[in-house]
């Protein structure tokens, strides 16, 4: 069996809950790869994210992104059940008139900790100008977890802020706060969590977008390779005490997979009654259209002692919040592939298979475009993904033609996949046209040492439509 068809059994895509799980137990399917769309149907935009559990609530913090600018758009916060519907509560810091966090600067990577002394809620992000020269790690203060946070301004250490980038936050099981930081530095907070009081460790590591979590009295050290934008092969660390000796572990998801197109960004346990299963949280990026085609890659953590791993990639997965287990999800649809007559193309488009492992109608004109008209609640389309595709328009119309959804979807890849591209939210049982066209763009970046890496080309593809 080659690589592709291995891959495609992986994904198998799935809608609901699966016929082996519990409806009362499991949460809907967690799905990566996708837009995830909040109660008034917009795309979650909570990158660089962290989770914090308040009751039955869990709440996402994380990165208002915009397209036109990498400038702060502010902190915004979602709040969920079940890990998988997610309602938009606020930005809950907005763009300040001044400072650190005005509208010519950076802020990333906002993560919310309780004190347990004081019952305050303080969120810690990096701050930086647009040409990332000028790194500040700042904190801000509210007494609600889904209220309105006041910058307080840089977090210090002996009286001068820390002046790094990539930074993530833990809480040990004695409560006490840490700041920890890319390149591996380690920092205890102070007892109000508004200062710092000692520096645990330099240099332990050689990563970015650090995560430290703990099972087991291990603690596990996430991070990834300097990249900028681009994906890479996360790896991580492990030690017996925060103090180190840090031993390098290898990479945590197969070699080449990049992580599942991902990076790190948060590693949250649910605790339940019979298992506690670590949840690692990373962001697929999709510069520079981080608001409209960045989504969320969440995959279920296997760990035995000090190793862990992310073996396969579970595209739908669900997750017991009562007892801790999780369990992969396998409900498909109507699958309606990219040759059946009633889907229409406009412009160039070509077929293509791969070893019959896949087959899909591709196209790198601009404005090429197909549509197909569907009865349903919910439509999926599958596409295949390579270093040569680009950014996708997808809109869908109701009955009477109105457009009722408008997004881009990124298509981009170092190496072929064929997964899960988009996924509507559900509408009321009826009939729609959905629309794809070639938007004429794509992913790129160019490193601070003029690298440039991204797509070679625009192209768009589809493999099947799966209507629910």
């Amino acid at each position: 069996m080659t690589f592709y068809k291995k891959l495609l059994i992986v994904l198998s895509i799935s809608f609901g809950i699966p016929v082996h799980l519990s409806a009362q137990s499991y949460t809907k399917t967690i799905i990566s790869g996708v837009h995830w769309y909040d109660q008034h149907q917009n795309p979650v935009s909570a990158h660089g994210a962290g989770v914090l559990k308040e009751g039955t609530t869990f709440y996402l913090f994380g990165e208002f992104k915009r397209d036109d600018s990498n400038a702060f758009n502010g902190f915004s916060c979602y709040s969920s059940k079940n890990l998988s519907e997610w309602k938009f509560e606020n930005v809950v810091l907005p763009v300040q008139r001044e400072g650190c966090l005005s509208k010519d600067k950076v802020g990333e990577r906002p993560k919310v900790l309780k004190n347990p002394k004081t019952g305050e809620y303080i969120m810690f992000m990096h701050t930086d100008d647009l040409n990332y020269k000028d790194p500040v790690v700042g904190y801000a203060t509210s007494n609600t977890i889904d209220g309105t946070y006041q910058f307080q301004g840089p977090l210090l250490f002996k009286g001068k802020p820390i002046k790094r980038w990539d930074m993530g936050v833990f809480q040990d099981s004695d409560g006490q706060g840490y700041l920890v930081m890319h390149h591996g530095d380690l920092y205890r907070l102070s007892a109000d969590y508004k200062s710092i009081t000692q520096q645990i460790t330099t240099q332990a590591t050689k990563c970015e977008s650090p995560v430290i979590f703990k099972k087991n009295g291990i603690y596990f050290w996430l991070g990834s390779g300097l990249t900028g934008w681009e994906r890479n092969d996360n790896f991580y660390y492990t030690a017996k005490s925060l103090e180190g000796p840090w031993e390098y572990q290898g990479t945590f998801a197969p070699k080449g997979t990049l992580t599942y197109n991902s990076q790190s960004t948060f590693v949250l346990p649910i605790q339940g009654s019979k298992d506690t299963t670590y949840v690692y949280m990373g962001d697929r990026w999709s510069h520079p259209k981080q608001n409209a085609s960045a989504t969320y890659v969440w995959q279920p953590l296997q760990i035995h002692e000090k190793r862990l791993t992310i073996p396969e990639f579970y595209q739908n997965w669900s997750i017991s919040i009562q007892t801790g287990e999780w369990e992969t999800a396998c409900f498909t649809g109507k699958i309606i592939e990219n040759n059946d007559p009633e889907i229409k193309y406009e412009g160039t488009w070509e077929h293509h298979t791969q070893d019959d492992d896949y087959s899909d109608s591709y196209a790198n004109e601009k404005g090429a475009k197909l549509t197909y008209t569907f009865k349903g609640s919910q439509i999926g389309m599958v596409g295949v993904a390579s270093s040569d595709k680009g950014y996708a328009q997808v809109t869908i119309q109701n009955a009477k033609g109105k457009e009722i959804l408008s997004n881009v979807i990124d298509m981009y890849c170092k190496y072929p996949e064929a997964s899960l591209k988009f996924l509507s939210p559900k509408f009321p049982k009826g009939t729609y046209t959905i629309s794809i066209s070639v938007l004429g763009e794509h992913w790129f970046w160019t490193e601070k040492s003029g690298k440039k890496s991204g797509s070679s080309d625009v192209s768009v593809s589809l493999d099947k439509f799966i209507i629910n």
